[in-house]
């Protein structure tokens, strides 16, 4: 347990604070106006269990004094995306969601659903409840807007064939890919369908219509359907984004419904008066927060890197802030301009606010349905491994090893890491085996063992800001296998004198059996148990990863080109010398003269080339 630092050491400012583990982990970060205040309140008496169990488990403390208030926030902040430490509340989208996308930077910009990280050159829009909704109001809106959607391979091979695909036969792209429109003209409609999903779309409607009445003036009566169709399918498109303000509102409203534990949060997104788009997490209350620290660490956590439909004007919330001016400036410095942060109390913008708390209170219902028993059977699960296996605490991080081959080539190892009980991908690690000759998993898994810890014996010894990711032990380690996979991975522990710091079992596949070092017999975990259930989704998974790495190593292998490894013949000039040449099997039957006459190939490389294929 951490001991309370001497009073007057602790500096009466604005800044941030760490509380380390025995391992030098950082487990908790943060902020106070005032350091000394703060941290002495975690050094009461009766403080409240969460907080009382963070203090229990952190064996340092210290800080860092900053400027001012939002220094410091955005001190812990930053702090919190480098660390994430254990202890600091989390915020976990409720599933990834999608958004409207348009590549401005593509050549023939597309239109297209996307999800996952922001990228640079493309605009996007939302994001929706459902991949559906995109793509329903896409195909509204290509019957006025005729933007290519298929991907950059199929528009190439399309454009080698000289033909359009279906889409422009039935009036849905306007076939960049043929020349049936020139680049200018594209640009006008991709920026005119930029313009109407930023919500333009008075200047739409009014060109259609006029258009329209032009063409039937004219007696071009099929030109003045097509025009009334793209008119309808316009407004069509309208109608699905629900209209809530006036032209000029630009703001966010924030729902929130959870109990003590967590927390489910819904945000919908209003642009020139129109909901574009909603977004929705869960927050796992790890730290002991009322409802106003909450609301600062949603804002926090929705706000910090910009959002994809950018910073609104405004933002509404169930909840006041513990600190507004303190986040309002902090926003506004994001934005560039001032943001208001508010809990609407009548009128329009009230009922939108009541009507997104209904939707955070579905969405908790529905996240606590789903994981009512998974939080419970993940207990259970660690608490009957550390009762199985006699350990001295539960393991809140296992890590699980498993080998894959066929007979003794592409040989790998990986490892697959669970921490709290869920898997954690980030960490998962992949060993191409480099000592081994033939098939020999025994030693193929005291040479991944020897690797991964032979990291953290040299980083242990190191200051802890220089500590690489893999600097802390794993409360339990498993390895696949029966008894002599865990006496040659006992031979490496022992070897580097960690056996009485880092617990080790094997699980044998065949009959389910736990083996412990220092007992011939296995331990039979019940068969319905959790604990076994969580062993075995670990192997498992262990095997999957192995499995799909040794796949794509023997993949690579098998599509080995002969124009690999020759010196100066880079991807870019081997893509070069097969489209001028046609296939390997050309350039091998080409000259060495035939080859320096490419200007674009220096001498020296082509001969390399010729060398190389020539020299067996």
């Amino acid at each position: 347990m951490v001991e309370r630092p001497p009073t007057g050491s602790i500096p009466d400012a604005p800044g941030s604070y760490q509380f380390r583990d025995s391992d030098g982990r950082i487990i908790y970060v943060g902020k106070a106006k005032s350091l000394r205040s703060r941290l002495s309140n975690y050094f009461q008496k009766n403080l409240p269990m969460r907080t009382a169990t963070m203090v229990r488990t952190a064996e340092s403390v210290e800080w860092i004094q900053v400027g001012n208030e939002l220094e410091a926030l955005m001190l812990e902040y930053s702090l919190i995306k480098q660390h994430r430490p254990r202890f600091n509340i989390r915020l976990v989208d409720d599933k990834s969601y999608p958004f409207l996308a348009v590549t401005e930077s593509d050549e023939w910009p597309r239109a297209m659903v996307m999800r996952g990280k922001k990228r640079k050159g493309v605009r996007y829009y939302g994001p929706f409840g459902h991949a559906y909704a995109i793509r329903e109001t896409l195909d509204l809106l290509l019957r006025t807007f005729p933007v290519r959607t298929c991907s950059d391979n199929k528009l190439e091979r399309h454009a080698k064939l000289g033909r359009p695909c279906l889409l422009f036969h039935i009036e849905k792209c306007s076939g960049p890919c043929v020349g049936e429109i020139t680049p200018s003209e594209y640009d006008e409609l991709v920026t005119s369908l930029v313009s109407f999903l930023d919500g333009d779309t008075d200047d739409v409607i009014a060109d259609l219509e006029g258009r329209m009445a032009n063409a039937a003036d004219a007696y071009e009566f099929e030109l003045a359907a097509r025009l009334r169709d793209q008119l309808g399918s316009v407004r069509k498109a309208i109608e699905k984004q629900q209209m809530v303000g006036s032209r000029d509102d630009n703001f966010d409203v924030i729902g929130m419904h959870g109990d003590e534990l967590e927390t489910a949060v819904q945000i919908f997104l209003v642009r020139r008066g129109r909901v574009v788009g909603r977004r929705g997490f869960i927050v796992d209350r790890v730290e002991d927060l009322n409802d106003e620290e909450l609301t600062d660490k949603v804002l926090e956590g929705v706000y910090a890197e910009e959002p994809a439909m950018g910073y609104p004007k405004q933002v509404f919330v169930p909840i006041p802030s513990s600190d507004p001016e303190l986040y309002a400036a902090w926003m506004g410095e994001l934005r560039g301009s001032q943001v208001e942060i508010r809990v609407p109390q009548r009128g329009d913008k009230r009922t939108l606010l009541e009507t997104v708390t209904r939707n955070a209170q579905e969405s908790f219902t529905r996240h606590r349905l789903k994981r009512a028993s998974d939080h419970n059977s993940r207990a259970r699960a660690l608490n009957e491994l550390q009762e199985y296996l006699g350990l001295e605490s539960s393991p809140l991080r296992i890590e699980c090893y498993d080998m894959s081959h066929i007979q003794g080539t592409d040989y790998v190892g990986s490892m697959v890491v669970v921490e709290d009980g869920l898997p954690k991908k980030s960490d998962y690690r992949r060993f191409k085996i480099k000592t081994v000759d033939g098939n020999n998993d025994f030693a193929a898994m005291a040479e991944v063992l020897e690797r991964r810890l032979t990291a953290y014996v040299i980083d242990k010894e190191k200051p802890v800001e220089e500590r690489g990711r893999f600097a802390y032990p794993p409360n339990l380690i498993v390895v696949d296998g029966g008894k002599g996979q865990l006496s040659a991975s006992l031979e490496v522990i022992d070897a580097m004198g960690l056996r009485d710091e880092i617990p080790i079992v094997s699980l044998a596949k065949q009959f389910e059996e736990v083996y412990v070092p220092g007992q011939s017999a296995p331990v039979r975990i019940p068969r319905q148990s959790e604990a076994l259930y969580l062993l075995q989704r670990l192997r498992d998974e262990s095997h999957r990863f192995a499995i799909t790495y040794h796949r794509q190593l023997r993949g690579k292998r098998m599509t080995k080109s002969a124009l690999d490894d020759i010196p100066g013949l880079g991807p870019s000039r081997k893509a070069r010398l097969l489209k001028e040449l046609g296939s390997v099997k050309a350039v091998k039957a080409a000259t060495e003269d035939e080859l320096r006459a490419f200007s674009w190939l220096p001498d020296e490389v082509a001969v390399n080339v010729w060398k190389h294929l020539h020299s067996a």
